[in-house]
């Protein structure tokens, strides 16, 4: 089994568990930019997976520009969250603001964090999948 595929299919897991968790178990109604996050890392749990599975390491070629996406859109999102002058570029206009904080753990773990760090995860080591081969 490949090291990198198995480390990225773990940390889309815990990414969807954790995504769930906060709102099936704590009642957190995701913002705009959360369900965006949502449609990109699900899949990848799901495909990532297979990949481990079946040691398929092609896979990097569709994971990689998704997860980057995935990371930019969190960075986006926390940046939102944490820089005060980035409130001006909110788009969630509607329902839950994005700049609103359910966690906010030592001062700086909010679930955007929680998410960029997860897409991070899955862009290295698909990084390191492929380069591998």
């Amino acid at each position: 089994m490949n090291k990198p595929l198995f480390a990225a299919w773990l940390a889309a897991i815990a990414a969807t568990l954790g995504s769930l968790y906060f709102s099936e178990v704590k009642q957190f109604v995701p913002c705009n930019l959360c369900w965006y996050q949502r449609i990109l890392m699900y899949p990848l749990a799901i495909w990532l997976g297979i990949a481990a599975y079946r040691n398929d390491r092609s896979i990097t070629t569709y994971v990689l520009p998704v997860s980057v996406i995935g990371m930019l859109l969190s960075g986006y999102h926390y940046a939102l969250q944490k820089v005060p002058a980035m409130k001006g570029f909110e788009i969630c206009t509607s329902g839950i603001p994005c700049s609103g904080q359910y966690i906010n753990y030592a001062g700086f773990i909010t679930i955007p964090f929680l998410a960029l760090v997860g897409f991070t995860v899955i862009t290295v080591c698909m990084i390191l999948a492929r380069r591998h081969d």
